[in-house]
C-alpha cells in the first residue's frame, strides 16, 4: 500500500488513498498484533517461533520496522503528494498559512459548532488523569495561572463528528481541526495563559479475548468483551512533533508506555483523514470511473423477465466483483429470493455487512412474509462486532432465525442457501463466494462468486448449514472443502500429488496471505521434486521463493492493482488426473487461523468456460508487463513490470467486456 503511494503513474487523489490504507492497516496491526506481542512479552513468553525469533525481538525489529515506514510516509505527503496537490489547487495548511478571511471563517465556525461540544479536562489533585479512548486525538496543553503562577496540564479530545479537515470558502484548501482548536484554546481556558499545545493519539489493545466456550449467551459476552475494548492497555503514542519533554514524559507515565512505544510526527496524524481528500469532486485526479455491467447471462433473463433462478438451472453463473456489479448479482439474486411466492426458506452467513445492507434487509423482507430464514452471523468479525450485533438484533426482531456458529471457532464462509419450490421439485439454489455481502466492500474489493442449482453442491451445503445451526456429526463432503476437519488435508494431498508428477506438476495459487508453516514446508517439498509452484500473495508470504536447493521452482508475487486483489483461486494443473486441471475458489487463505480455527470452504470450479475465465485471471496477473512485486531469494520484494504503473484491473476490465460472450 504505501509502495504504491509513491507510483507517480497513479492519479494523485488515488496515491493519497493509498496513504490514508497503509494508516489503517497500522492502525489495526498496532491493536491485535502489536498487542500481542507485548501480551507474550509481560507473560514472559521467550520460546522462539517459526522464524526463530522470541516475542520480545519480534517486537523491538517491528518498532525499528514501523519508524521506517512512518518515515517513509510522512516523505511521501509531505515532499511529494501535498505540493503536486497543492499546484492543482488543493491544498491542506496550517492555522499561520490562513488569511484574515479564512480566519474570521473558522472562528465563527469554531464558535458556533466547536466550541459547544469541546470539554476542556485539566489534572490536578482533585482531578485525576483523564482516560484517553482508542485512536482517539487529543490536544494537550500545559496552561499556567497569571496570577498565581499554578501551572496544569489539559487534554482537549477533537471531536469525531466533525471533518478533520476544515474546508475553506474556495472548498479546495483545508486546515486541520486541531489546529483550529488550538488557536482558540484561550476560549476554553478563559483568563489563563496557554503555554504550549501538543496533538497526540493513543492506540490501545482491541482484539477481544472471547472464551465463548464457557459462555451461556455469545452475544452478552460480546456486548461486554466491546466495552472492555474501550478500556484496553495503550500500545502507542503518537504525538505532534516538537512536544515539550515535560508532556512527553507525563503522557508516557500516565499511559504506563516505555519510550520505545512513542513516536513523534513532521506530517498529520491520523492520515485515514486523507479520505476525505479523495472524496473531492475531482474527476481528474482519479482513476476513470468503472461503470460495473450486469453480467451478461442475468442481462438477458432481466430483458426477457425471467428470473435468477431461471438462469441458475440453465447452467452454473460466475461473477467477478467488481467488473460485474454485485447488486445485480448476488444482492438481486436474494431481493428476488425474498418476494418470490416459491421461495421456502433461505439460509446466509453473515461475516461483514455494510450499515445499510441490502441483502440484509431482503432477509428481513421475506421473513416477515413467512419465508423461513435463517442467518448466521459471525459476532466476532473482528472491528465490526458493534455492526453485526446490531443487525442481529434486527433480524431477530424480524423473525429470522439469528445462529452464532460453533464455539470456539469463526464462520468465515461466504455462503446462501435458496431452497425452491420449481414446478419439477424442490430444488437448491447457491451462492459461494470469496468475498463478504458486504454492498460497500464489494465496489472495491476484487472478488469472484459462483452461483449453482448442482443437487450435490446444493446437498452438502445444506449439511453444512445443518451443521452450524444443529447438533450433528460433520461427515466428509464429496465436493465441497471445508474447514476446520478437511481442508488443511485436502491441500496437503493435492500439493502432493502435484509434487510427484515432478516437472509436470504445476501449483497456482492466489490468495491473501500465506502462513501457515505445514504448507510452507510440502510447498518445499514440492519444488524439491521439481514441481512448479507459483503464488500470487497479496500480502503475508511466510515462504522464500527462489532459494536455491530450497525453493528453486517457486516464484512469490504481489500484485494490488485498483481492486486490491481479494479473490482465493487453487489451480493445481493434476488435480482432477493426468493434464486434467483442479480449480477451486472460495474463502481460505492459507494461514493457520483459516485452516485450524475458521469455518472455511472451497468449490471446486467445473464448467469449461469458468475454468477458461479463472485462468484468464490467473493469466492477467502472471504477466510481465503487469505492475506488481516479487520476492527475492532473501525475502525482499522488487517492483518491477511497466515503470509507468498501469494496473492490471485496467486491463482486465477491457478484456473482461470483450469476452463477456463466452459466459452468457
Amino acid at each position: 500500500m504505501l509502495a504504491l503511494a509513491s507510483e507517480t503513474g497513479l492519479p494523485l487523489l488515488e496515491r493519497v488513498k493509498f496513504l490514508a490504507i497503509f494508516a489503517s492497516n497500522l492502525d489495526e496491526f498496532f491493536q491485535v498484533r502489536v498487542s500481542a506481542l507485548k501480551d507474550q512479552v509481560a507473560a514472559g513468553v521467550a520460546a522462539v517461533t517459526t522464524d526463530g525469533r522470541t516475542p520480545a525481538r519480534t517486537l523491538a525489529e517491528v518498532s525499528a520496522e514501523v519508524a521506517r515506514l512512518v518515515s517513509h510516509q510522512e516523505s511521501v505527503l509531505l515532499g511529494d503528494l501535498l505540493p503536486s496537490l497543492a499546484a492543482l489547487g488543493i491544498e491542506v495548511i496550517d492555522w499561520d498559512q490562513t488569511t484574515p478571511a479564512d480566519r474570521v471563517l473558522l472562528s465563527t465556525t469554531f464558535h458556533e459548532r466547536l466550541f459547544p461540544v469541546l470539554t476542556p479536562l485539566a489534572v490536578d489533585p482533585a482531578h485525576p488523569f483523564p482516560y484517553i479512548s482508542n485512536l482517539a486525538l487529543s490536544l494537550a496543553a500545559m496552561v499556567r495561572d497569571p496570577v498565581t503562577s499554578e501551572r496544569r496540564f489539559a487534554r482537549v479530545k477533537v471531536p469525531n463528528v466533525f471533518p478533520r479537515l476544515m474546508a475553506l470558502a474556495d472548498g479546495q484548501r483545508f486546515v486541520p481541526v486541531e489546529q483550529v482548536i488550538a488557536a482558540h484554546l484561550g476560549s476554553l481556558f478563559v483568563g489563563m495563559v496557554v503555554e504550549q499545545w501538543v496533538a497526540f493519539r493513543v492506540t490501545r489493545n482491541a482484539d477481544l479475548t472471547l472464551e465463548d466456550e464457557d459462555a451461556d449467551d455469545l452475544l452478552a459476552l460480546v456486548e461486554l468483551e466491546l466495552r472492555r475494548r474501550r478500556f484496553g492497555r495503550a500500545v502507542r503514542l503518537e504525538v505532534q512533533a516538537g512536544a515539550s519533554d515535560e508532556i512527553l514524559d507525563l503522557l508516557r507515565r500516565e499511559l504506563d508506555l516505555e519510550p520505545g512505544d512513542v513516536s513523534q510526527h513532521r506530517a498529520l496524524l491520523d492520515m485515514t483523514c486523507l479520505w476525505q481528500l479523495h472524496g473531492l469532486n475531482r474527476p481528474d485526479l482519479k482513476d476513470p470511473p468503472w461503470p460495473a455491467v450486469v453480467p451478461g447471462r442475468v442481462a438477458a433473463a432481466d430483458e426477457t423477465d425471467r428470473s435468477m433462478f431461471s438462469v441458475i438451472r440453465e447452467r452454473a453463473l460466475l461473477v467477478h466483483h467488481p467488473y460485474e456489479s454485485f447488486a445485480a448479482s448476488t444482492e438481486h439474486f436474494l431481493d428476488q429470493a425474498a418476494d418470490d411466492p416459491k421461495v421456502q426458506s433461505i439460509k446466509v452467513t453473515l461475516y461483514r455487512t455494510s450499515g445499510d445492507s441490502p441483502i440484509a434487509n431482503s432477509l428481513i423482507r421475506a421473513a416477515e412474509r413467512g419465508v423461513q430464514v435463517v442467518a448466521l452471523v459471525e459476532l466476532k468479525a473482528r472491528f465490526d462486532e458493534a455492526n453485526n450485533l446490531t443487525w442481529a438484533r434486527r433480524l431477530e426482531r424480524a423473525g429470522v432465525h439469528v445462529m452464532f456458529g460453533l464455539l470456539g471457532l469463526k464462520t468465515h464462509s461466504k455462503l446462501v442457501l435458496v431452497v425452491r419450490a420449481d414446478d419439477d421439485g424442490l430444488r437448491r439454489y447457491v451462492h459461494i463466494g470469496t468475498g463478504n455481502y458486504n454492498s460497500r466492500t464489494a465496489r472495491v474489493y476484487e472478488d469472484i462468486g459462483l452461483f449453482t442449482a448442482d443437487p450435490d453442491i446444493g446437498h452438502e451445503v445444506s449439511h453444512l448449514f445443518n451443521h452450524l445451526t444443529g447438533y450433528s456429526r460433520d461427515d466428509r463432503y464429496q465436493h465441497l472443502i471445508v474447514a476446520p476437519r478437511y481442508l488443511r488435508q485436502r491441500l496437503e494431498e493435492l500439493i502432493a500429488n502435484e509434487a510427484r508428477l515432478g516437472e509436470q506438476g504445476h501449483i497456482l495459487l492466489k490468495m491473501n496471505a500465506l502462513a501457515d508453516p505445514e504448507l510452507v514446508e510440502a510447498l518445499y517439498a514440492a519444488s524439491a521434486q521439481g514441481c512448479r509452484v507459483e503464488l500470487i500473495v497479496r500480502g503475508i508470504c511466510c515462504l522464500r521463493a527462489g532459494v536455491p536447493g530450497l525453493s528453486d521452482t517457486i516464484t512469490a508475487r504481489s500484485v494490488l492493482g485498483r481492486y486490491l486483489e481479494h479473490s482465493r483461486i487453487y489451480r493445481f494443473a493434476n488435480g482432477q488426473g493426468l493434464g486434467r486441471p483442479l480449480h477451486l475458489m472460495g474463502s481460505a487463505d492459507l494461514m493457520p487461523r483459516n485452516l485450524d480455527r475458521r469455518v472455511e470452504v472451497l468449490v471446486p470450479v467445473t464448467h469449461p468456460k469458468h475454468q477458461h475465465w479463472l485462468d484468464t485471471t490467473l493469466a492477467f496477473l502472471r504477466r510481465d508487463d503487469v505492475a506488481r512485486f516479487e520476492m527475492l531469494p532473501d525475502a525482499t520484494w522488487e517492483r518491477r513490470g511497466p515503470d509507468a504503473f498501469e494496473p492490471h484491473p485496467q486491463q482486465l476490465m477491457q478484456e473482461w467486456v470483450a469476452s463477456t460472450q463466452l459466459r452468457r
